[in-house]
């Protein structure tokens, strides 16, 4: 498993110990959706501007939102043993995260770590639109969350 770890924002420092749990959060996930743990994860860090931007681009809504994951595999698809498997992109705006983290009154570092699980469980075809899937990838967070130690 590898997690890509890019920071293009300059509004909120990330601590770099957060590499480390980052990891491990996208591993224990790739782990419990049986996804191969050769995959790649590619996280990037921006500000509301550049996720609004791409909100804008790639769903056509003009609005700064939280978390984007762009899938880039599928489960059924053929993979050589050798090749490396890009699992998928998540962007996540550091500062709509914070903005959240103080309205609902917990860390910024566990408001990002719940982002990036749910970005994670989209990478791994879990969706919200039905309130039956709503329920099933709430399940799935609060799960990984309570192994992680990232309550609410």
């Amino acid at each position: 498993m590898t997690a890509v770890i890019t920071n293009e924002q300059e509004i909120i420092e990330v601590p770099v110990e957060w590499e480390e749990k980052i990891e491990e959060v996208v591993a224990l996930c790739l782990e419990q959706q049986e996804i191969d743990p050769k995959a790649e994860v590619a996280i990037l860090f921006v500000d509301n501007e550049t996720i609004r931007e791409m909100n804008n681009t790639y769903r056509d809504k003009d609005t700064a939102t939280d978390v984007l994951s762009f899938p880039m595999y599928e489960a059924d698809e053929e993979i050589d043993d050798e090749e490396e498997i890009l699992f998928g992109d998540i962007v996540i705006s550091l500062e709509r995260a914070q903005e959240q983290a103080e309205e609902f009154g917990h860390s910024l570092e566990r408001e990002v770590m719940y982002l990036l699980v749910h970005g994670l469980l989209h990478l791994a075809g879990f969706d919200h639109m039905e309130e039956e899937e709503k329920e099933e990838m709430r399940r799935e967070e609060e799960k990984l969350l309570a192994v992680i130690g990232a309550f609410r």
